[in-house]
């Protein structure tokens, strides 16, 4: 399925079309089982389904994984197909270390491509990273995620970074087995490297939108001294929510021919925020640079400021929803495997909980948790 490094995934699926259209039952079964046959009960891709139903019942642990399934009914151990025990066909639950020992051994990369969505007809696509801090342990870093969410907050896959060092080595692995013909990638600052931009643009045929620090001090400058005061590309948004007023001001100059040498540039962003604490008062002044491959007929200073705030997208509706909703930080799972695929389960539940119209996760799980063994197989077409 995949190959992998003594310790994360870093070459995805490379056949992801012939899952496309599949069951999340008939995509698990493209994974290979990790254990050896001899002493082996219960079916892999059962354990599978069990801890992701569980995960959408709003389990957080291995344990309350292991607590749902010893206390899971006849009726839903037959649907997730667990093993049938003895002439009356009792079906016989795993345990929570038979869970625990799967989902630590499983290849995270083929995971989280097969119960990842489909980039495909997506505006945009985000690409960001999120510590697992819990997941620490002595001179052991905390495990490191790289995701990828389309505009409309569905995950598509993630991976992990592996130790000593980061997230720009992993960027088109991350990306590598996806149709990204017309899609916009954004990403932060980390990610504004030439290398990134000629992968997207010469390889994935899409196109880009990149943050620009002081990590890319030359190319900053001279972001910061261009003639921006006849601009007449501009776009002005006000909004008022979370305690705060903010006026956005995004303005857009084509740089062909200015000599900025980056694979591609077209058009420079420049996005002035002002915010107000309307509690204290309290004015804030923010100034964003970014760069694009994107014309000014492809993209308007109003389309530039909305493929800009989509990369917040994936703090908000995938790192901080995992935080808060899943208490993902303070998790204590370290072993194998494990921080990464609980990620990526975690990823599945709220994929699914907003396929089914759940705006708010919290809320989802808990109209989940008043049917815990029916409604959750019903949200994955669990047969």
């Amino acid at each position: 399925m995949c190959r992998q490094s003594a310790t994360v995934c870093l070459v995805k699926s490379p056949a992801l079309e012939d899952v496309a259209g599949l069951s999340l039952a008939e995509r698990l079964w493209a994974l290979p089982d990790p254990r050896r046959r001899r002493g082996v009960r219960h079916p892999f891709v059962a354990v599978l389904l069990l801890a992701a139903s569980a995960v959408v019942a709003g389990a957080r642990s291995y344990a309350a994984i292991g607590q749902w399934s010893t206390s899971a009914p006849q009726h839903a151990l037959a649907r997730l197909g667990a093993r049938v025990a003895g002439v009356l066909g009792v079906r016989v639950a795993p345990s929570a270390a038979t869970i625990r020992r799967i989902v630590n051994l499983v290849c995270p990369g083929g995971l989280a491509d097969l119960t990842g969505a489909d980039p495909g007809g997506a505006d945009s696509v985000s690409v960001d990273g999120k510590a697992a801090r819990g997941s620490r342990l002595g001179r052991t870093p905390a495990a490191h995620l790289l995701a990828a969410m389309t505009g409309d907050g569905r995950t598509i896959t993630q991976l992990r970074v592996p130790d000593r060092t980061n997230e720009i080595t992993c960027f088109a692995a991350l990306l590598e087995p996806y149709d990204l013909d017309g899609v916009t990638v954004t990403a932060d600052a980390l990610h504004t490297q030439r290398a990134h931009a000629r992968f997207l643009v010469e390889e994935k045929k899409a196109h880009y939108l990149l943050v620009v620090k002081a990590n890319q001090p030359e190319l900053h400058r001279r972001l910061r001294s261009l003639p921006r005061k006849d601009v007449t590309a501009r776009r002005y948004d006000r909004e008022t929510g979370h305690g705060r007023k903010e006026t956005r001001v995004t303005r857009a100059l084509t740089i062909t021919g200015l000599g900025l040498d980056f694979p591609h540039a077209v058009q420079a962003v420049r996005i002035l925020r002002h915010r107000t604490d309307l509690k204290t008062g309290t004015v804030s002044r923010q100034t964003v640079y970014a760069i694009t491959d994107l014309t000014s007929q492809q993209a308007s200073p109003q389309r530039l400021g909305q493929l800009a705030r989509s990369q917040w997208t994936i703090e908000n509706r995938l790192h901080f929803v995992r935080d808060t909703t899943f208490a993902e930080d303070a998790s204590k799972i370290r072993s194998g495997h494990g921080p990464e695929n609980m990620a990526t389960l975690r990823n599945l539940a709220i994929n699914t909980l907003r396929q089914h119209g759940h705006r708010n996760i919290a809320a989802g799980l808990r109209h989940v948790s008043y049917e815990p063994f029916n409604r959750p197989l019903d949200l994955l077409g669990i047969a």
